[in-house]
């Protein structure tokens, strides 16, 4: 059993519903999405296009959240979907360093890294995921890739379909029909400074009430919105276009932007992770060497100075390591300050070791 996605690009509408739904079902913060719909326009006046995209975690066959999580608070279930415990996970954000498709977020409210999970409680008792069944033009196919009966298995062996990011070897489980690679890699449309619904200052949103003031003033305001998110082109000389052979021909394979997409995360490490890698070094060799001094059976007066010396380093930083790596608001922490257990191996080596 191996559980999948097929985003069907020809049918989707970009209305955002699998975004809605998802933030229902699984109560997401404002400001952080678990599934989203990228909007990349192509082409110049007239001969535009608007391509939709439903972008989310591709719940990889060799997931790289899952091998460098510090805590295996991200795994991969038998039936192939990658889930997270929040209860396990200590906000260190590696998962989100080494994704390659940038599918996971901090919960702004618990400080722990999360993203679609396939609605897991919903497929364990026999539901499709919410995005699935919310989804008005059937864009979104889910189901057990492994069962040749399955509308999911059926759909792949009919139409050819693309992936994201192939070349970093993951083995990505969601699969998109008619996919766009300017929609699909994140780096090959243009970036401009505004997206849609991003700017407010035109009357839009908490300066709503200003639009008519605006509209009586003889401007255009239309024309004025639209060039304030980037979203007019000048017409070529003489107004006429060639003969259309078809869309892409129309629309240029050179001239793609992005007007909506999901906000970017920053800079997602600090000082804190190099600071807690750095010290969690430091008493993690301070234990070890006086443990292998014990393990030699030397008794010398300045290994003895060294064990104390090297034991009271090691159980400074393993201190230290608590309070750097403590996650705000919780009171979980990357390592444990009680230095009691390595203090005990140190003092039992000598009768552990042959």
């Amino acid at each position: 059993m191996k559980y999948g996605f097929v985003i069907d690009n020809r049918k989707c509408i970009g209305c955002h519903a699998c975004t809605t739904a998802c933030k229902s079902e699984h109560d997401v913060p404002v400001g952080v999405f678990r599934t989203w719909v990228k909007q990349v326009e192509k082409g110049t006046f007239p001969n535009t296009r608007r391509v939709f995209s439903v972008l989310r975690c591709n719940h990889c066959t060799d997931a790289p959240c899952v091998e460098i999580c510090p805590v295996e608070a991200l795994y991969t279930r038998p039936d192939g979907i990658v889930d997270f415990n929040k209860d396990r996970c200590i906000g260190c954000k590696s998962c989100m360093q080494a994704c390659p498709y940038d599918a996971l977020y901090i919960d702004p409210e618990s400080h722990t890294a999360a993203k679609c999970n396939y609605c897991a409680h919903r497929v364990d008792v026999g539901l499709e995921p919410a995005c699935v069944v919310v989804c008005p033009e059937h864009a979104i196919v889910s189901g057990d890739m492994e069962d040749p009966n399955s509308e999911i298995s059926q759909t792949l062996s009919r139409h050819q379909t693309t992936v994201r990011k192939p070349e970093k070897a993951t083995i990505p489980n969601l699969y998109y029909i008619d996919g766009d690679a300017f929609s699909l890699s994140p780096s090959a449309a243009e970036q401009p400074d505004g997206q849609l619904w991003s700017a407010q200052t035109r009357g839009v949103g908490h300066y709503a009430k200003h639009t008519e003031r605006m509209a009586w003033q003889g401007d255009d305001i239309v024309k004025e919105l639209l060039e304030k998110s980037a979203s007019v082109v000048d017409e070529p000389a003489g107004g006429e276009f060639s003969p259309p052979k078809s869309i892409e021909v129309l629309t240029g394979h050179n001239n793609a932007k992005r007007v909506y997409n999901a906000p970017g995360k920053g800079v997602l490490w600090g000082w804190e992770v190099p600071a807690y890698v750095t010290t969690k070094a430091i008493s993690t060799g301070a234990f070890l060497v006086p443990m292998l001094y014990n393990c030699t059976g030397t008794t010398w007066s300045r290994v003895g100075l060294a064990n104390c010396g090297l034991g009271v380093t090691g159980s400074f930083f393993y201190c230290h390591d608590g309070a750097v790596g403590q996650r705000p608001g919780s009171a979980q922490t990357l390592s444990v300050c009680d230095p009691a257990p390595a203090m005990a191996l140190l003092a039992g080596s000598r009768r552990l070791c042959p």
